[in-house]
């Protein structure tokens, strides 16, 4: 989805209305977060590994060798959670199930102790009012279909598929807002591309191929959900859209652009929302493969209809047709690596944004989400979107009194919802917003050194501690009303 004229990288960090504004009636005030991240007991209750227990394990590959295995122990502390998101004002409520928890070799019969836990958490975010929003993958694929060939392999699409009916038919009866897949660029391109994320891979044909099956595991979850929940439910897919920059007006930066947006956003829009891949990805990516592993029909497999579409954003890529720059691995905020997530566009570089930075080194420049939605609203008018993850990394801990104070991820949230407000005001009709995250997690390769989380964690004690931000966000929440931090 290249985004219309785009002009050279800019500092738009200050980029902020400072009148108040109303968010539309309805429009849903949530948190994310991912199973992985927060649930722990990774050996409990008939859960077995994911790729992310057997990369964790992989000496080198996460800071400090820190693993998810108790994470932030929500799996334990489920009341005490959703309790918070209760006091924190939040309607809606995405998280992710556990695909090993739920169907522990990744095939065959659900585990029952897995479902009972979503379900718990379920009835207990509908009795506080807040409305469960389940994502079946968030990168947590089995080990065992990892080790029968992982996402490259068609057959893992055909696994997926089924654990959506599975998942579907348990729980359709609680939960009705329902997501495919969560970011399937970073677990297609950074999982078997650059090799920083789970299972480590290096190899940019096999990135491709994963790519393709994730896009088909998806158009054939969205088929399962519909056969076995109730009229009504939802059924979308969230993606971390690239916002994209040329480093200067020259006509090769734009086709650098060009060349990204091909392999970094339509490979996933193209299929998804326009019935195919387009012409110049298959091209650019000719010396690579013959996409010979694309069967007949699958991209109409792929073309279903979604009731909402997911944006997660954090900070633009800048490029350019000058290899240099940022290393290519790191270009989309998610880590370092030897190698490029970008198949068939090495000779393309990679550059900091200007501009404030965030804990995680990533520009603050809410512009970028405004583009996005946006973009997406005049290229698929009537498409409903939600922003299912946008936060910031700050190292804000406890102060003397025990309170934690977080100026500057108060600002980044507010500047980001000021640019969802603008977007929706010139018609984009953006149904939500989910700040990243609710509670500090593990921040995968990162290990435990990135908090995102409205609510802070101790690490050693699990203590949750709301921040300041937290307190600014429950009353934006509350009212649906924006103001300026430190403004009642």
């Amino acid at each position: 989805m290249t985004l219309p004229d785009p002009a050279p990288a800019r500092d738009t960090s200050t980029d902020t209305d400072t009148a108040a504004l109303r968010f539309p009636p309805g429009f849903h005030w949530g948190a994310a977060t991912s199973a992985y991240q927060i649930e722990g007991a990774t050996a409990e209750d008939g859960r077995t590994p994911s790729i992310w227990d057997t990369f964790c394990r992989t000496p080198g590959k996460v800071h400090r060798g820190d693993t998810g295995d108790v994470a932030a122990d929500h799996y334990h502390r489920l009341r005490e959670d959703v309790r918070l998101m209760a006091e924190l004002g939040l309607t809606a409520y995405r998280f992710s199930i556990a695909w090993p928890r739920v169907q522990p070799t990744g095939r065959g019969p659900a585990n029952p102790r897995g479902l009972d836990f979503y379900r718990r958490l379920a009835d207990e975010l509908l009795a506080a009012g807040i409305t469960p929003v389940a994502t079946l993958y968030h990168w947590d694929l089995p080990q065992e279909l990892e080790e029968a060939g992982g996402w490259p392999q068609r057959r893992t699409a055909e696994h997926f598929a089924a654990y959506a009916a599975l998942a579907g038919e348990a729980l359709g009866d609680r939960i009705t807002r329902w997501t495919t897949l969560n970011e399937p660029w970073c677990s297609a391109f950074l999982g078997y591309g650059s090799g920083v994320h789970a299972p480590g891979r290096t190899d940019p044909v096999a990135a491709l191929r994963a790519a393709h099956h994730l896009n088909l595991a998806h158009g054939l979850a969205v088929t399962a959900l519909r056969s076995v929940l109730p009229t009504g439910a939802e059924v979308s897919v969230a993606l971390n859209l690239h916002a994209l920059r040329p480093l200067s007006a020259s006509a090769a930066d734009r086709d650098a652009v060009r060349r990204i947006d091909a392999v970094g956003n339509r490979v996933f829009l193209g299929p998804m929302l326009d019935g195919g891949y387009p012409a110049d990805l298959l091209a650019d990516t000719a010396h690579l493969t013959d996409w010979s592993f694309v069967h007949s029909g699958d991209q109409a497999t792929i073309h279903q209809r979604l009731d909402r579409l997911g944006v997660n954003y954090y900070t633009p890529t800048v490029v350019s047709a000058t290899p240099g720059g940022a290393e290519p691995a790191r270009a989309d905020g998610h880590g370092a690596g030897s190698a490029s997530p970008w198949p068939g566009a090495d000779r393309v570089g990679f550059h900091q944004a200007p501009g404030e930075r965030t804990a995680m080194d990533w520009a603050v420049d809410p512009s970028g989400l405004y583009e996005l939605l946006t973009a997406l609203a005049r290229s698929h008018p009537g498409l409903p979107l939600m922003v299912t993850e946008n936060g910031a990394a700050y190292p804000d801990g406890p102060g003397p009194r025990g309170s934690v104070d977080d100026p500057r991820r108060t600002a980044y949230l507010s500047a980001h919802l000021a640019a969802v407000h603008r977007a929706v005001a010139e018609g984009a009709d953006v149904r939500g917003y989910f700040a990243w995250s609710l509670l500090d997690n593990f921040e995968w390769a990162y290990g435990y050194t990135k908090r995102f989380g409205l609510v802070h964690v101790d690490h050693r004690t699990l203590a949750r501690t709301p921040r300041s931000s937290a307190h600014w966000y429950a009353r934006v929440a509350r009212t649906g009303v924006l103001r300026p931090p430190g403004v009642a």
